[in-house]
């Protein structure tokens, strides 16, 4: 009896791990369909803005060096909790190769605790920051974010340094190596002009204006991202792990059944056992 009851309570337990688990499944869902509209929107913003950009720099070639940043100051992007399979595990190898593949020592901006606690204290680290939870979230963690890359980057010793981003997106459920910071990788322009477009401001200002307004969309638009190829890898991971709980519950009812079945046939044997010996007594008797 007592096996029986040691089944019974693990079959409970893992009854409400699947409920947990599903319900984990339910969030991350609607956690996928809400990013999805802010992501088409932010896309948009964001492809403007790089057309934008592109015409403005073919009629100021000026501002358009050709010449690579020195250094990077990296912004990795990982998860802010767990049960999302080898998210973060994916995001350390790449940071890892990145590291072996650069002569130069890069720098890091890590968002995302989970990710933090993985890679732990390094001098390449200079700053880990919380990440988002859900989509309402994004806006607290872009406006932390960019208060402190500009602290970051008004450092003497990061002056000159490019800017690039580290991440799961969404749009080709791979990682990407997104560069930031000279604006650069801009599509090619869509239409030729006879003459530069006239600006109420001087160039440069201008160019540091839709630096800032560039900046602060596609980091949005990377988080958003992120946390929507996070949310899709979860979904998958509580998908694997509730067929595996099927499956071992499916294995433990089967064992209780057998031995339910061994416990009916002792408590049978034993009354039949219990007949013969009664007989036997009043035939003695």
């Amino acid at each position: 009896m007592s096996r029986r009851r040691e089944i019974a309570r693990r079959l409970e337990a893992l009854s409400d791990i699947a409920g947990i688990m599903s319900a984990i499944k339910g969030l991350a869902l609607m956690e996928v369909r809400i990013l999805s509209d802010f992501l088409v929107s932010q896309h948009r913003m964001v492809a403007g803005i790089e057309v934008a950009a592109a015409d403005f720099l073919v009629s100021h070639s000026e501002f358009a060096s050709a010449d690579e940043p020195g250094e990077e100051l990296y912004i990795l992007i990982g998860s802010e909790q767990g049960f999302c399979g080898d998210f973060n595990e994916a995001l350390l190898s790449r940071m890892e190769l990145l590291c072996q593949q650069k002569s130069a020592p890069l720098r890091w901006l890590v968002v995302g605790r989970r990710l933090a606690s993985r890679i732990g204290e390094r001098d390449c680290v200079e700053l880990a920051l919380p990440g988002a939870t859900v989509a309402d979230e994004v806006p607290a963690v872009l406006l932390r974010l960019t208060k402190e890359l500009g602290h970051l980057l008004a450092q003497p010793v990061l002056a000159g340094f490019g800017l690039s981003a580290l991440y799961h997106c969404a749009a080709t459920n791979d990682i990407r190596l997104r560069r930031l910071m000279p604006i650069r990788d801009l599509p090619p322009p869509e239409r030729n002009f006879p003459y530069p477009a006239e600006l109420n401001l001087p160039p440069k200002v201008f160019l540091r204006g839709l630096t800032g307004h560039y900046l602060h969309a596609v980091l949005n638009e990377v988080l958003y991202s992120s946390l929507m190829a996070e949310n899709r890898q979860r979904q998958v991971h509580m998908d694997s792990a509730l067929q595996r709980l099927d499956e071992d519950s499916t294995r433990l009812k089967l064992t209780y059944n057998i031995q339910r079945q061994e416990e009916i046939t002792e408590e049978i044997e034993v009354i039949l056992l219990s007949a013969d010996m009664l007989r036997e007594s009043e035939h003695g008797g």
